[in-house]
Parts: C-alpha cells; sequence; structure tokens
C-alpha cells in the first residue's frame, strides 16, 4: 500500500477509522513478513552447504591455544584403554645416557693425547686447544674430514679414525670407573621399568667390553654406538635412533649429557636434556631443562615432571608477525652531523 492510497483511506468519510487502522497495521505486517523471508533464504542460500558432512573432531587439526593442549603420546588406534591411559601418563618416558662424563668418569686430558698422538704419527699440524674442545661429541671421522681437515678420502679417514680409538684405549688401559650416583640412579630406573638406552661415539666393541668390566650388563635396552650413526654431536642423529630403538616418542624421551652440544642435540630432537656437570660447572649448563652434578639428585618424580611438561618451543612453529611499514610523508629523517652535535 502506497501512500496515496493510505491517504485515500484516511480522508475517505465512507470507511471508520478504526477499520483503517488494522487494515494499515495487516499490511503492514504482510510486508514485513515478506522481507524477513527473502532475508533469511539469502543468507541460507550463501551459507548453509546442502550437503550435510558432519566430521568428527579427532583432535588431528586442532588449533593452537585450545584446551586441553594435545597430548602427543596418545595413541587411538590402540584398542586397549588401559595401555592408552598408560601412555597419556607422565610415567611413560624412555631415558637416554651418554657413557663418558653421564655413566663413568670421563678424562678430557686422554682425548687430548690420543689426537696429539695421532697427528706426530701422521706428521699433521697439532690441533689446538679450543679446537679440541670444539670437537667433544663428534665422531672420530667427522673430526677428521671435517674439522681438522687432514683427509677427504674415506679409507684414509677411516684408517686415522681407528688408529685414533687404538691409541684412546691404549691410553685407558682397560680401566673404567663409575660416577658416583649412576649406578644407584639406573637401579631405580629399572625398579620402574623404564627403559633405558646408551649412546656413545665409541666402537661398539669397546662399549660392550666397559659395560662388562663395570658390572653393568642388562641394564640398557638399546645401545647406539660409533658404527650406527654417521655423525655424532651435536647432530641429534644418535639420539633420535635411541627413541626408535625404545619404541618411543621423541617428547617422551630424557637425554642425560654433559655438555651443551649434548643439549642442543637433545632440543633438536624435540627431547627433554638433563645435564650433568661433570666437566663443565653448572652455570655454563643453563641452556639444560635440569642441571645437577649427579645423577643420584634425582628422583622418579623430577622426571615424571619433565616429561610432562609441553614445552613451547616442541609445537608447531608460530607464524612471525609481519611488520608493519611507517608511512612516509615525505618527511626526511637524514640528520647532519654538526646537528647530532649539537
Amino acid at each position: 500500500m502506497n501512500l496515496w492510497e493510505k491517504k485515500i483511506l484516511y480522508t475517505s468519510p465512507m470507511l471508520p477509522r478504526l477499520k483503517i487502522d488494522r487494515l494499515v497495521n495487516a499490511s503492514i505486517k504482510a510486508l514485513a513478513t515478506e522481507l524477513t523471508k527473502e532475508a533469511y533464504s539469502f543468507r541460507e542460500e550463501e551459507r548453509v552447504p546442502r550437503t550435510w558432512n558432519y566430521r568428527v573432531d579427532t583432535g588431528a587439526a586442532r588449533k593452537p591455544g585450545l584446551w586441553p593442549p594435545e597430548n602427543r603420546a596418545d595413541n587411538p588406534s590402540l584398542h586397549n584403554p588401559l595401555i592408552r591411559q598408560e601412555r597419556m601418563g607422565c610415567g611413560w618416558l624412555g631415558a637416554i645416557f651418554e657413557w663418558e662424563g653421564v655413566i663413568i668418569e670421563d678424562n678430557p686430558d686422554l682425548e687430548r693425547q690420543a689426537w696429539l698422538s695421532l697427528s706426530r704419527e701422521e706428521g699433521k699440524p697439532a690441533p689446538p686447544a679450543f679446537i679440541l674442545r670444539r670437537v667433544e661429541g663428534m665422531k672420530n671421522e667427522q673430526v677428521i674430514s671435517e674439522v681438522l681437515c687432514w683427509s677427504r678420502d674415506p679409507a684414509d679417514t677411516k684408517r686415522m679414525a681407528t688408529r685414533k680409538e687404538e691409541i684412546h684405549q691404549s691410553l685407558q688401559g682397560g680401566i673404567y670407573r663409575l660416577r658416583t650416583g649412576s649406578k644407584e640412579f639406573v637401579n631405580i630406573l629399572m625398579r620402574y621399568n623404564i627403559p633405558m638406552a646408551l649412546v656413545s661415539t665409541r666402537p661398539r666393541k669397546t662399549l660392550e667390553k666397559a659395560i662388562r668390566t663395570i658390572g653393568i650388563e642388562g641394564y640398557f635396552t638399546a645401545i647406539v654406538a660409533a658404527e650406527d650413526v654417521h655423525r655424532g654431536k651435536p647432530d641429534p642423529e644418535m639420539f633420535i635412533y635411541a627413541a626408535q630403538l625404545l619404541n618411543f616418542i621423541p617428547q617422551r624421551c630424557i637425554v642425560f649429557g654433559n655438555s651443551n652440544q649434548a643439549v642442543e642435540a637433545a632440543h633438536d630432537a624435540f627431547m627433554k636434556c638433563v645435564a650433568v656437570a661433570s666437566k663443565h660447572p653448572v652455570y655454563e649448563l643453563g641452556a639444560a631443562d635440569l642441571a645437577v652434578r649427579k645423577l643420584n639428585e634425582l628422583s622418579i618424580v623430577d622426571l615424571k615432571n619433565l616429561a610432562g611438561i609441553e614445552s613451547p618451543e616442541f609445537g608447531p612453529p608460530e607464524p612471525e608477525p609481519e611488520p608493519e611499514l611507517e608511512e612516509d610523508n615525505g618527511r626526511s629523517t637524514t640528520v647532519g652531523v654538526d646537528d647530532i652535535f649539537w
């Protein structure tokens, strides 16, 4: 009803005023109802899909910031709910130990003397002290070819690496001494059925002989030696392979090392790291998740607390904010030297 029709109705003497008001209100309501139906039909055509494919939220595409956080130890494919619940608890963890400086006493002087003796035999320049500190934890082949650059030939590199290990073993004399508190701590982990792995850049034959000598056979579920990996620390290859042998995800493995190289390698593998201050003071190992002087200072509760922490650096990387570009209003930002001076 347009304005002219309304005017005729209001000015017509034949229709009562009450009937006119009812007719106008009814027409307005009908028009409003039609407009509302058109608006809702437009929204439904635009937003509501024609096919109703509802997806069950399994947490696979979980957005960051939602609560509760995703438990990386959970495995929905497990049909036994008790095993699945055990995996999700903080008691489901694996321990990865370095050999020298953590389980047994480390003597850096023997390593330095071995490299100096090898350099004299091969007629090479003696490596300086800062280079020897840098190559801690690396494989012998890696040091010879990449750091000292004595040879690039694989056969020659292997020969010198083997000879260096022979010199080191002769200086060692087959004498190994357990660090204070290491055997007691390993016994505690065995009591709680926590699987353990041993990693080292020493040859497997040397490791197995040393383990028999100090009487800790059967303690470690897996042993990773120099023959099993291509590179040593700070590359995380040793720790990743040890976690695979233990059948644990990296986030539930705790590495026990004695240097910042071990801390770096563990964090690169998304593992927690407990640093043992055997040849470095505690204040130099601040990058570790926990630093102790002896292993028997730790308890099973400390390990469970470490395993239960979801560190933010282990999650997906957050997108970096784009830098805001400042608007240039045509003003010059260059300042002369005299202006700065005065």
